[in-house]
């Protein structure tokens, strides 16, 4: 099921995705460990000198992240948890790096905690605060200062981080900053990141990212590192083209320019975004004025990309065969008109019973998955091989009161 820089929906087995769902049920999530070693291998070989991290936050499911440390990419953490995820997946503190966003107490309790067993962890702080708060409890190791360039990208608003006030500190304040900072700590690098989904049309913001990273570099002094962030994107799209990532490579070098420290890439949507599916099954159809609504048993809790950011997902109807295309709106079970995951689509007129694959789920799917409407989260198996493994299982009814008291 593999394909080159980029797998569309329609490269998924749907036999297999039929048995699948036949033995573990639905809604499902899918996820194919040989296409994230792919991803993986196409990121080293584009970026062969540069220190290569996934971003743990597109998807922290154990089975993924040990196949990420396999296939020899770092993990670059945005939470405690995260933290904690990856050093469970044996990750090593020297490959981890913890990207602090306004952090709550007990997430610096929990880092600095952990970073008196593995010392070469690397803390990315994005505030005056921050540095305070990590002299207060006592740490004192390696540091990288995020900085806000001033220039974001990313698929939408929502996700832009690179000018955005809530991430790193100002770009005019970042050297004496950097100065101070060399007192108290191991200063090894600098860190921006623009966006989530970079497109190909937006590349060249990130360029000027990357080359406002390279003009800092070469003012501050001694630097291990210049991380340059990730957001690579995906074509979520069945007619869009994929990055050509040796060229985004070779622009990204060129845009740094000649620095005295290695380049760092972060990404995480381009690793696991198109090596997992989502299975649903329609449960109702519905005869509408001007659509036909398809209700399933996924909806805004399973995937909420859809309703939160208007995200197009491609949907593959695998029992529809020859049947007429006709508007089709594909609706969730949950009590909102936001629950869609797809309006007046052309596919395949749908039947009670019908299996349906709704592509590039693997990045902020499961991830983004909540119990509103108290409904329980889906169960995900994952594919190495032949081989097939529940991941996650599916929870229960009852699992949702479990914390109530």
């Amino acid at each position: 099921m593999s394909g080159g820089d980029v797998r569309r929906l329609a490269d998924w087995d749907a036999a297999r995705l039929h048995a699948l769902a036949d033995e573990y049920d639905t809604p499902l999530y899918v996820a194919d460990l040989d296409r994230v070693r792919e991803n993986a291998d196409r990121l080293l070989s584009a970026f062969p000198d540069a220190h290569v991290s996934y971003a743990v936050k597109a998807h922290t499911g154990r089975a993924v992240l040990e196949t990420v440390r396999e296939a020899d990419l770092d993990a670059e953490c945005a939470s405690a948890g995260e933290v904690k995820r990856a050093l469970d997946a044996g990750f090593d503190g020297e490959q981890i790096h913890y990207t602090a966003v306004n952090p709550p107490a007990q997430d610096l309790d929990y880092v600095v905690s952990r970073w008196r067993d593995e010392d070469e962890m690397t803390v990315v702080a994005g505030a005056v605060d921050t540095l305070t708060r990590l002299r207060e409890r006592g740490f004192d190791g390696r540091l990288a200062i995020r900085v806000n360039p001033g220039v974001g990208a990313g698929h939408h608003e929502k996700v832009r981080t690179g000018a955005n006030a809530k991430f790193g500190v100002p770009y005019g304040r970042v050297a004496d900053l950097l100065a101070d900072a060399r007192d108290d700590f191991d200063v090894v690098g600098i860190h921006a990141h623009a966006g989530s989904g970079i497109s190909a049309d937006q590349l060249e913001d990130h360029r000027e990212l990357v080359r406002r990273m390279g003009e800092l570099a070469r003012s501050v002094g001694p630097l291990e590192f210049v991380d340059v962030g990730g957001g690579f994107g995906v074509p979520y799209r069945e007619d869009e083209d994929p990055l050509n990532l040796a060229a985004v490579a070779d622009a990204t070098r060129e845009a740094l320019g000649d620095v005295d420290a290695r380049l760092a890439v972060e990404p995480g949507r381009y690793v696991v975004a198109d090596a997992g599916v989502l299975l649903t099954r329609v449960n109702t159809v519905k005869e509408a004025n001007e659509t036909t609504v398809a209700g399933v048993d996924a909806g805004m809790t399973t995937l909420v990309r859809p309703a939160m950011y208007g995200s197009y997902h491609a949907i593959r109807n695998l029992d529809a065969g020859s049947r007429p295309r006709l508007p089709v709106t594909v609706a969730g079970p949950v009590c909102e008109s936001g629950d869609v995951l797809c309006e007046d689509r052309p596919l395949p007129r749908p039947e009670r019973g019908d299996l349906l694959a709704v592509g590039n789920a693997g990045a902020y799917g499961y991830e983004m998955a909540s119990t509103y409407n108290s409904r329980p989260r889906p169960a995900e198996v994952a594919l190495d091989g032949d081989e097939a493994r529940l991941a996650r299982r599916r929870e229960t009814l009852a699992e949702l009161t479990e914390l109530e008291k």
